[in-house]
């Protein structure tokens, strides 16, 4: 398992980076909007922050420039990148285009059969919007379990995005997600409770230690 930071700022990445135990970053169009430099910029500062695999996702809307972008991510992220291509009939011919060469994950799956498409396009990660999916569909956490069991044995993993929630968050693993992508706060809210700070109080308070 592993815990992404879903952000494209730089200070965001930094704070994670000093936890030790975010293992890489994904981003999206509208995140990097929020980043404030060019996309370029952003994503050569992003590798410079983590050591783990960074998500860049497709924008352009036809094949070609979709490849051509893919190519140029490739180019900026090197080995550490992963593209996050849609999950349509366009983006499906892309991953099988693509993916001999570059890691590819379909990301905006929002049934089984999507899932059973990107792993036959050569994908090796498959992204379902989790608190999005509850939205549309009523239940997201229902479709992470359904694409873990269509995925079975197959070595494509399930990264679980669009999390509320810490318990959101424990419900998608549970349901058989690999990962989870997260921004800062949920990240910062999954290693928090107030019952664990109340017992580090207890302790202080009543307990010795190793003198340094």
């Amino acid at each position: 398992m592993a815990l992404y930071l879903d952000s494209a700022i730089a200070s965001e990445a930094e704070i994670v980076k000093h936890w030790g135990w975010v293992k890489g970053i994904t981003t999206n169009p509208t995140l990097l909007a929020k980043a404030n430099t060019p996309p370029e910029t952003t994503l050569k500062t992003l590798v410079s922050l983590t050591s783990g695999p960074v998500y860049y996702q497709l924008l352009s809307a036809d094949k070609n420039s979709m490849i051509a972008e893919g190519i140029k991510a490739f180019s900026i992220i090197g080995s550490q990148t992963i593209l996050k291509i849609p999950a349509t009939p366009l983006g499906f011919e892309v991953v099988a285009t693509v993916s001999p060469e570059i890691t590819c994950s379909v990301t905006g799956i929002y049934s089984p059969t999507q899932a059973a498409v990107a792993k036959e396009a050569g994908a090796k990660i498959a992204i379902a919007y989790v608190n999005r999916a509850t939205r549309f569909l009523g239940d997201g956490i229902a479709l992470v379990r359904d694409m873990a069991s269509i995925l079975k044995g197959s070595g494509v993993e399930i990264l679980a995005a669009s999390i509320k929630s810490p318990e959101e968050a424990a419900a998608s693993l549970q349901a058989g997600a690999d990962h989870l992508t997260l921004p800062l706060a949920m990240l910062q809210a999954m290693a928090t409770h107030e019952f664990s700070n109340q017992t580090v109080i207890d302790f202080a308070a009543g307990g010795i230690g190793l003198k340094i």
